[in-house]
Formats: C-alpha cells, structure tokens, sequence
C-alpha cells in the first residue's frame, strides 16, 4: 500500500517504514496580523508534518513591552525529526517565510513566533511554565499533563494563571481547520 505525505521529507514506498515518529506541542504567537499569521502558519505546519490537535486562538497583552495583543494558539504536531532538526528545518523556515525578524530586544513584535513547549512529553524550556498565553492553550488540547516545575495538573496550572492575567478565547480564528476534527485523532 502506498502512503503519501505533505511531509516533503518524508517519502514513503511499498516497503515498511520504520521511521521514529516523535509529539510535539508547539506555541504559536502574533500580534502582527495575527488573525491572517496563525491560519497561515498552520497551514504551513501541514506541509512539513501532522497537526493532530489544535486550540484555539487566545488573545493576551503584549509580555515585556507594550505594543499590540498578541493572538497564541497551541498544536500537536507529529514529526520523524529530532527538537534541533525541528527547529533548524521546519520552525526557523516557516518563522522566515513568514517575515519573521529576529533582534536583540526578545519582545519586540512579531509575526509568528514559534515555539516547542513539550517534545515526546518532555519540557523543552522550563522558561514556558509561568506565560498564560502558553499554559491555557496547551491545558486546552492536553488536559491531562502535569506541570513538571510543581507536579499540579496543566488545567490547575492554566486556572491559576488566568487568574492573574487576562486572556481571552478567540475559537473563530483557527475554527476553519475543524475545530474539534483534530482533537479527536491520536
């Protein structure tokens, strides 16, 4: 049976593939066009892998300087590469494409940033644990995680933050990938 991907690298034959294939939770985050910047970035995710799940889009204040709200949404996406090779041949590619612009102030605006937050399970930067805009809609589509700083339940971590910043739900964003339709694929 032949099995055809929108990973372009990844080819698959008649023959057993037996390529690792590893979960990642990525945070996606604009707050330049971002309505436009998460759909398209989503979009550009599915050509390079599988978005099993997705949240929906969250709109917080801008972190560190002021500026625009950002829009933050988090995917599950499976990938047969490793954190680095995910990082240096699909998120800086699709960072770029998407007219990201790196500089020395870590706050600026921005496009898409892109972020791994948990990678086969594991914290990727434990920097990620005290940001709402990256804790609510990872507990949206993995409710069941443990914080790994304080042990507490991702949902319980995600209620505390939201205690103390706002944050608000935008799921008309991203509602044209389904909606739940990727939820339900494990």
């Amino acid at each position: 049976m032949q099995s055809v991907s929108r990973n372009p690298l990844v080819w698959r034959s008649n023959e057993v593939v037996t390529t690792e294939t590893h979960l990642a939770y990525l945070n996606l985050g604009s707050n330049i066009q971002p309505e436009h910047n998460l759909v398209q970035t989503v979009e550009l995710l599915l050509e390079y892998g599988d978005v099993l799940k997705i949240s929906s889009a969250w709109e917080s204040k801008s972190v560190g300087t002021k500026g625009p709200n950002y829009l933050n949404a988090c995917v599950l996406f499976r990938t047969t590469l490793m954190q680095i090779d995910l990082k240096e041949n699909i998120i800086r590619p699709i960072e770029a494409q998407m007219g990201r612009k790196r500089s020395e102030n870590k706050y600026s605006s921005r496009t898409i940033d892109i972020d791994i937050v948990l990678f086969d399970d594991k914290p990727y930067n434990n920097k990620f644990w005290k940001f709402v805009f990256v804790i609510v809609p990872l507990a949206e589509i993995y409710p069941e995680y443990q914080n790994p700083i304080n042990q507490e339940n991702i949902v319980a971590t995600a209620t505390r933050l939201r205690s103390k910043a706002w944050i608000e739900a935008r799921p008309e964003i991203l509602n044209r990938f389904g909606g739940n339709r990727f939820k339900s694929q494990n």
